[in-house]
């Protein structure tokens, strides 16, 4: 429940409480019962945006893995034309995109997982409501059947008021419990959703040094394997 929503769910039980010198706890347990199911459309859109994003993704993989394949094309039509400098250039572009491809096979796995995890809190969610659901009416059949005795007893003992406080306190303590359970179960989420794990980070400069030298020495060792294989190649349709 955000600030606004808080206030304005105080300033309705104290006008109610004003008006009618009672609080109303069916109203407040339908009101929580909405704010509840608002809850949990907000769960099923951060659903959908989630599986938006990795569709998106899984699009661009499949981009990725077709240039894979026309870099490594390229490259043995470049040593059939004895164009080693061409070959050479279509392997850098192929080692660089399946570097891309790995780090996006990452990020999709890392999305699924989160995906996963949201959508067993739905399922939780939704359990708490349905089960909130029954409680609520329950409650509020009992409350009703109470209020009935406890108006019979009042013509008679003129006692009232302080029972109505005891039920108001009891009923916003419930309230804050309930805020503090969801505040950190959203807080525990985050954490293992790895919202503020930074994916993107590349290293230093020393780094990308390496990483540059490393892909250079994989070019070359891919080069020289394909042009055995072309040579190969070559021979048997001599032969």
């Amino acid at each position: 429940m955000s600030l606004l929503d808080r206030i304005s769910f105080v300033i309705r039980s104290w006008l109610n409480a004003v008006v009618n010198r009672v609080s109303d706890p069916a109203a407040e347990l339908d009101y929580s019962y909405e704010q509840l199911r608002n809850e949990l459309q907000r769960v099923n859109r951060a659903i959908a945006d989630l599986t938006t994003q990795k569709k998106r993704l899984e699009l661009h993989r499949e981009r990725l893995r077709a240039n894979v394949e026309k870099h490594d094309e390229q490259a043995r039509e470049a040593v059939r034309q004895d164009r080693e400098d061409l070959a050479r250039r279509a392997l850098e572009k192929k080692q660089t995109t399946t570097h891309e491809l790995a780090d996006l096979d990452e990020q999709i796995d890392r999305l699924q997982a989160t995906q996963d995890r949201m959508v067993e809190r739905q399922v939780a969610l939704r359990g708490r409501i349905e089960g909130f659901r029954t409680q609520k009416e329950i409650l509020k059949a009992r409350h009703g059947a109470a209020r009935a005795s406890a108006r019979a007893a009042e013509a008679f003992t003129g006692v009232g008021g302080e029972l109505g406080d005891v039920q108001r306190a009891v009923e916003r303590a419930a309230e804050r419990t309930e805020e503090m359970e969801a505040r950190a179960a959203a807080l525990e989420e985050l954490e293992e959703t790895g919202a503020f794990d930074d994916i993107l980070a590349k290293g230093d400069a020393i780094d990308r040094e390496l990483e540059r030298r490393s892909t250079e020495h994989r070019v070359d060792q891919e080069l020289e394997e394909l042009k055995i294989r072309v040579a190969g190649e070559t021979e048997e349709e001599l032969a």
